[in-house]
């Protein structure tokens, strides 16, 4: 894959309070380091899945049609996935065409090399980050992968943005974690200065 294009599962307008704040327009990227046991998006990594290429000037032209809406509402572009960090120069090209009107957000699980983060962080204004639960025994036995990279990531992001800018989303797992692995995880997130958090509970077919 090149640095010019990425590969687009969804293009999905008009969403509102849902991925960020305003209106929204959600751009999910096909690909994803994580394999978790809920998944709600397997198509965003299998290989099965044909997405469209496209250029950062591409998937400006096809989302500027709702600038009105985003300059209203304070909204813009929402990128998941799949995992949006993957293609941090895209991220970055974008927002040199969108301008700084737009508020873009990533909702990210931070399972990326730090140097994407890195680059994320100076053209991204909201991060959404999907943390599993900070017990590594846990979120290896969901996701097939430890938590270290993703609570290092995490804990350097936050001496880049301000914690408003953070949103740590901690869901309840049935089968993988408790209410109490939860509320452990939020006391270790807080005391790294993280404020803003979403707790939710999965619904899965049992």
């Amino acid at each position: 894959m090149t640095e010019k294009k990425a590969p687009i599962l969804a293009i999905e307008r008009h969403r509102i309070a849902t991925d960020g704040r305003g209106v929204t327009t959600l751009v999910g990227f096909w690909g994803c380091p994580l394999r978790c046991k809920y998944c709600i998006n397997p198509h965003s990594f299998s290989e099965k899945t044909k997405p469209l290429l496209l250029t950062p000037e591409e998937l400006y032209a096809r989302t500027v049609i709702d600038q009105i809406y985003f300059l209203a509402s304070g909204g813009g572009v929402t990128f998941g996935g799949g995992e949006p960090l993957l293609y941090p120069q895209f991220l970055k090209a974008f927002r040199e065409q969108c301008g700084e009107a737009w508020h873009l957000t990533a909702e990210t699980s931070l399972a990326v090399p730090w140097e994407s983060v890195e680059l994320a962080a100076s053209c991204i204004d909201e991060f959404w980050i999907d943390c599993k639960d900070t017990n590594d025994a846990i979120y290896t036995r969901y996701t097939g992968k430890s938590n270290r990279q993703m609570l290092e990531n995490l804990a350097r992001l936050t001496t880049l943005v301000p914690p408003e800018r953070i949103v740590v989303r901690l869901p309840l797992i049935p089968d993988y974690n408790t209410a109490a692995d939860v509320e452990k995880s939020q006391e270790m997130l807080s005391a790294l200065g993280i404020t803003r958090f979403d707790r939710f509970s999965y619904r899965t077919k049992k």
